[in-house]
């Protein structure tokens, strides 16, 4: 399809999103089935149902726009997928707390993905005048943002402390 105005951007990045959760739904759940720390396996299972519920937001959005959710792969999730399975899944750790501090990076990575790509829907919502859409979709950012800063704060609080040694 010729992207040849806002709206057909706006949908392209919506299914771009939806893909991307999609991939980040599988890793997520790898990332929590590895976690060592019962804080960070329920901070990931939360994350888990942030991310049912944005694919979920952005599929409803894109049909009502007449449009398919998986007309588009996203080729930056694959790349970020691809990290958590280099650097958690196949690496090697000698601690499980180490691994921890590596999950919650990977995690984050995800997430500011997750993060930006929300806040670009989010604009191109307002600017179409598609007030419905953008607030669903600042939902699901400003959801992506909490998760974030609850890593930052099982981070700082226990788990990097726990991999120091």
């Amino acid at each position: 399809m010729a992207l040849s105005s806002l709206k057909d951007v706006y949908i392209d990045q919506l299914q771009d999103i939806y893909s991307a959760n999609r991939q980040a739904l599988d890793a997520t759940r790898k990332l929590q089935d590895v976690a060592k720390s019962s804080e960070l396996k329920e901070a990931l299972g939360s994350g888990v149902k942030g991310i049912e519920q944005g694919i979920e937001v952005v599929g409803n959005i894109v049909k009502s726009h007449d449009a398919k959710p998986t007309a588009e792969f996203c080729k930056g999730m694959e790349g970020l997928v691809k990290e958590v399975k280099a650097h958690v899944l196949d690496a090697d750790f000698g601690d499980d707390d180490v691994r921890d501090a590596m999950i919650i990076t990977q995690y984050q990575r995800m997430a500011h993905y997750g993060m930006a790509g929300y806040g670009c829907v989010v604009a191109f919502a307002e600017r179409l005048g598609l007030d419905s859409d953008a607030d669903k979709l600042r939902e699901c950012k400003e959801e992506t943002e909490g998760g974030d800063a609850h890593m930052t704060g099982i981070a700082l609080g226990s788990v990097n402390k726990a991999a120091q040694h």
